[in-house]
């Protein structure tokens, strides 16, 4: 468990009262455990983002509850229930706006890890745009702690899990497609967050 997150008895199956009732992260572990938790490797490498972005807030002075309620969220789009247009990024952030989540914490999802581009270049770049993109650490740990951790949940490098990504979705896809604004975007990010850490 992720010490920002205490476990609470809050029912996912009623997401809607649990948000307003209880911390953000503790209400977001709990709802991707329902949603992701039967799905494997999604799973597996949402709980190690969760994990990773824990460990950047209080280094980069970001709200935590925040930070680690996106982490835990940013593939609920994946999740059988928000599956609509097939975007993960989008589908996620539509899904957390129906059950109530707050604007910031949709938005984050929606944006996270340089998915504008992607959405633009599958034609979805109006309907994400409709959630507010943050700029700043905030957005750029989220993507720090997506990026540096595989599939399986394994810590990696950001060049290593690009790559994987770009085998996995293949050389047709919308991803390899968006590649070439979108992997410096990344790059930079990651940046980012390296510069501050290290200062």
């Amino acid at each position: 468990m992720i010490a920002t997150c205490p476990p609470r008895p809050v029912s996912p199956l009623r997401p809607r009262l649990a948000v307003a009732a209880a911390a953000l992260c503790t209400v977001a572990q709990q709802t991707a455990a329902w949603h992701l938790g039967p799905l494997g490797d999604r799973w597996r490498h949402t709980v190690a983002v969760a994990e990773c972005a824990a460990e950047l807030a209080g280094p980069l002075g970001l709200e935590a509850d925040v930070l680690v309620a996106a982490a835990w969220l940013h593939d609920i789009g994946s999740a059988p229930a928000a599956v609509a247009t097939g975007f993960p990024p989008l589908d996620g952030a539509r899904y957390l706006r129906r059950e109530l989540w707050p604007v910031r914490v949709a938005a984050l999802v929606a944006h996270h890890s340089g998915a504008r581009f992607v959405a633009t270049a599958r034609g979805l770049g109006r309907a994400l745009a409709g959630y507010p993109r943050e700029t700043g650490l905030m957005p750029d740990a989220l993507t720090y702690a997506d990026q540096t951790v595989d599939p399986a949940g394994r810590r990696v490098t950001p060049d290593r899990r690009r790559a994987e990504a770009l085998r996995r979705y293949g050389a047709g896809s919308w991803y390899a497609r968006a590649d070439h604004v979108r992997g410096p975007h990344l790059r930079a990010a990651v940046a980012r967050v390296e510069r501050r850490l290290g200062g």
